[in-house]
């Protein structure tokens, strides 16, 4: 079995970002917005930032791979696409024309350069079965995603633009920004206001202010969703328009999708909404992606998982199964989205259930030494935006989990963390003003010792990667014929520019012998249109799936929580909604009966 947990274990490069409102650089990995395609018997994702491509024969194990400098690898939102013998690449600018580039081959080159027309954003090239393209684009919260059929041959626009998908957070819950859509969009009254005083905090008037400028920064004070990331697919005969909203640096960033009779529109909401959405868990965030067929004619659907602590855009890149139901519904399995997931289990059932559970939620930690606010418990406790961090850098610091009894054990996922990281920029900063920036382009390196033990005297090495050339910062090492342990401990770890190791989730999964929690007990209110309260009564579980949709056979959408009060925002106004609660611990997982929403 080939075994993978998001986020995509590969290495993130480092951001050096020029940070003008702050006055300052800020220094977070990223990667995001990605492209998967398959190509001549390869699979690969382009990803934001990465200045490469990840390639893999598997969907599990990914490597870096550098491409020419000659692309535009510092814009935004690389859109990828395989038309005839050719790929076909081209990335986000403002205010500059952009270029189309392809190529035969995507490691090697060479890549050709098609001198574009116009200046986009969040790009997406779509070739239909006549041989006929289109090209979607757009990110704002004042714009929509545009449409417009080009010349294939020479890139330049058919026609003029057409608006496709507009936000309206009035009546799509999942459109409201903040954490778990808790902010509605301000009126244009309380807009001009801010703006007013964003310009007289600059000591600015109105007519020193360029015009180009005005939409961008009024959509700032705004609230109104980011529509952006389009992508489409063609399924038997319709249109799947997809979309993200509604900002990436939320934990409820989604993608969504309309569908149509015709590539230009119109088209309707699906019913079936936000198509693409992890609002809980370790790391949240499933927003801004693409969905791709396999050669076995299996659909994965991979987006953008959000950290957003050093920097808004400190992001990753997850990858989840995803189909076509019997009435063309698009849909994608995230309930269990950052536990490990077997490629085989997933093509043969998209709603395959774990075969390994979380053990190490609220774990019993101990360490060498921690830093106050950042003591070993945040490791244990499925928040990739908190972390323990020792005192020292030195390789003889440890971090201690104790599983509580013998268990199990079939992979562990070491989650390592980035805190205050204050050096010298090693290179230029490049990029537009908008996104100046530079990207660290040595292959670094992140070296650990992961030890094990069943009576916390007596320890073995699991795996020993103190030598290691690698900088795999979400780490997953699997037994499939598992392990029995009650400790585990991580020592001998080293991290780039000498910074002392911050760990997010030391996160374990097996099996341990004791019972299944119950059928949970719940209520579920709806609250206006667009939300409603889950309340769950105690059945001694770890944690709970809250799982949603507009039929009871169709549960699309789920919240996973280790509350047993949950609020979801993500409604849409005017439909009706069945739930059901399931329930895990470290046994296994109880599913629950389904209810009406109220």
């Amino acid at each position: 079995m080939n075994y993978f947990c998001n986020p995509v274990n590969v290495n993130y490069r480092y951001q050096f970002n020029d940070d003008q409102r702050n006055k300052g650089i800020k220094v977070a990995r990223e990667a995001a917005d990605p492209s998967m395609i398959w190509f001549k018997g390869t699979y690969y994702i382009f990803a934001s930032m990465t200045l490469g491509v990840w390639v893999s024969e598997d969907l599990a194990v990914w490597k870096n791979h550098r491409l020419p400098e000659s692309l535009p690898l510092y814009d935004y939102a690389p859109d990828v696409r395989v038309m005839g013998d050719y790929v076909y690449f081209c990335a986000s600018k403002r205010g500059e024309n952009c270029s189309f580039y392809r190529t035969k081959d995507i490691l090697e080159g060479p890549y050709e350069e098609i001198p574009g027309t116009f200046d986009f954003w969040d790009p997406n090239l779509f070739l239909d079965e006549d041989g006929r393209l289109y090209f979607y684009w757009g990110c704002s919260n004042m714009t929509p995603v545009w449409g417009v059929e080009l010349d294939p041959e020479t890139m330049h626009p058919l026609g003029e633009r057409i608006a496709l998908i507009e936000g309206d957070a009035s009546t799509k819950g999942y459109e409201r920004v903040g954490e778990d859509h808790t902010l509605f969009p301000r009126s244009e009254e309380e807009i001009e206001a801010c703006y007013q005083g964003f310009l007289k905090a600059q000591n600015m008037t109105e007519a020193d202010f360029p015009d180009e400028y005005k939409p961008l920064v009024k959509g700032m004070f705004s609230r109104k969703p980011y529509i952006e990331g389009a992508w489409m697919n063609k399924f038997n005969g319709k249109y799947y328009l997809q979309y993200a909203c509604p900002g990436t640096q939320y934990n409820i960033y989604a993608d969504g999708v309309y569908v149509g009779d015709s590539p230009l529109g119109p088209f309707t909401l699906a019913k079936s909404n936000p198509f693409s959405y992890k609002p809980g868990g370790f790391i949240p965030g499933a927003g801004h992606g693409s969905t791709m067929e396999d050669p076995e004619g299996c659909l994965w659907h991979t987006s953008t998982m959000r950290i957003s602590v050093n920097h808004d855009f400190e992001r990753r890149v997850g990858i989840w199964p995803a189909g076509l139901d019997e009435d063309g519904e698009l849909f994608c399995n995230q309930r269990y989205g950052d536990w490990p997931m077997a490629v085989e289990d997933a093509r043969k059932d998209s709603w395959c259930s774990p075969s390994w559970y979380l053990l190490s939620y609220k774990k019993a930690m101990s360490a060498s030494s921690f830093e106050e606010g950042k003591e070993p418990e945040k490791a244990a406790d499925e928040n990739v935006q908190t972390w323990w961090r020792p005192l020292s850098a030195e390789r003889e610091e440890w971090l201690c989990m104790d599983l509580g009894m013998i268990s199990e054990v079939h992979a562990v996922q070491i989650n390592f963390a980035d805190d205050r990281i204050e050096i010298p920029v090693p290179g230029k900063i490049g990029g537009s003003a908008t996104q100046a920036r530079y990207i660290e382009e040595r292959d670094l390196a992140t070296r650990w010792i992961l030890e094990g033990s069943k009576d916390g005297a007596e320890y073995e090495v699991l795996v020993d990667k103190s030598e290691a050339e690698t900088d795999l910062t979400h780490d997953l090492v699997v037994w499939e014929e598992g392990k029995k342990l009650r400790y585990l401990r991580l020592t001998g770890v080293e991290v780039p520019y000498g910074q002392r190791p911050c760990i997010s989730g030391l996160r374990v999964f097996g099996m341990q012998e004791k019972e299944k929690p119950g059928v949970p007990e719940f209520s579920a209110q709806r609250e206006g249109d667009l939300d409603m309260q889950v309340v769950i009564r105690g059945t001694g579980a770890l944690g709970y799936n809250i799982l949603w949709g507009e039929e009871p056979g169709k549960l699309y959408h789920s919240c996973m929580t280790f509350e047993e009060n949950q609020r979801i925002g993500a409604l849409v106004k005017g439909r009706d909604y069945w739930i059901r609660v399931d329930a895990f611990n470290e046994a296994g997982i109880t599913e629950g009966t389904v209810k009406r929403l109220g």
